[in-house]
């Protein structure tokens, strides 16, 4: 099957709900890069960076769909290496299709759903919201924390990265548990979880403060890495893109430590 870009990206953007969900304005979701051929092969990454760009191109890829997208890290001048990376793209027409929140909340090929279902856990309410939008969920439970913490430190692992906690006292039992990937520690999320009763928050990353607060407010966090945690939509995103148009894709590991 011969697929363009543009009509890859309109169904993609239709899959995800592009257009209707909000997002930091350094997201650009969808295109952000075109190219000239048509697709013959996709190469999923968590995010935009010479090491995923090198990597589609030994697959011969000429589709990269990231998550965190060129921009992420706010606008630069076509110097140095952004330049460089520009130039690789260009020179071997790959194109480039990020998504961020709306590949984070999609029920099916969202980072938030997958990893709920990587961990045993089945979700049932939504969770931390984002203007008029939720972007991870959560439900009900009855398991050891450690039991849950062990199965998100089997996942890490695979995924380029390991598992850290705030302090669980021992024997303490996970019964209202809530996930958001990524940067998912926030003051808002937190605040969220108290309101919510959620006993046991399960993150990418948050930054020191929030296992202090965690401990004094009877919150177990569970920080599995934000690369780990989001390694997930990109995949399926790509797997579905290449089932339903006779794609084959490879998945570029290029985790960042964090």
């Amino acid at each position: 099957m011969t697929i363009s870009l543009s009509e890859l990206a309109h169904y993609a953007d239709s899959l995800l709900d592009t257009r209707t969900t909000p997002d930091y304005p350094n997201a650009l979701n969808g295109i952000q890069l075109e190219n000239r051929l048509p697709i013959r092969r996709i190469t999923p990454a968590v995010d935009f960076s010479t090491r995923a760009i090198q990597g589609a191109i030994a697959n011969d890829s000429n589709l990269l769909i990231v998550h965190h997208g060129m921009f992420w890290g706010g606008l630069e001048c076509l110097t140095g290496s952004f330049y460089n990376r520009i130039r690789m793209l260009i020179e071997a027409d790959v194109a480039v299709y990020a998504s961020h929140l709306p590949l984070d909340r999609h029920p099916t090929l969202g980072n938030n759903a997958l990893l709920a279902k990587e961990l045993g856990l089945q979700p049932s309410i939504p969770f931390a919201r984002f203007e008029d939008i939720f972007i991870g969920l959560g439900g009900d439970s009855d398991i050891e924390t450690t039991e849950l913490v062990a199965r998100a430190g089997r996942f890490a692992r695979t995924h380029g990265g390991d598992v850290r906690t705030s302090v669980i006292p021992a024997g303490r039992r996970t019964r209202r548990w809530a996930i958001c990937t990524g940067g998912g520690a926030s003051s808002d999320t937190l605040r969220e979880a108290n309101t919510m009763g959620v006993d046991t928050l399960i993150v990418g990353e948050g930054a020191h403060w929030t296992a202090i607060h965690a401990e004094e407010n009877d919150l177990a966090i569970i920080y599995v890495g934000h690369y780990a945690t989001e390694t997930l939509g990109v995949c399926a995103l790509a797997q579905h893109l290449g089932e339903k148009y006779q794609l084959p894709w490879n998945f570029v590991s290029a985790p960042t430590g964090l």
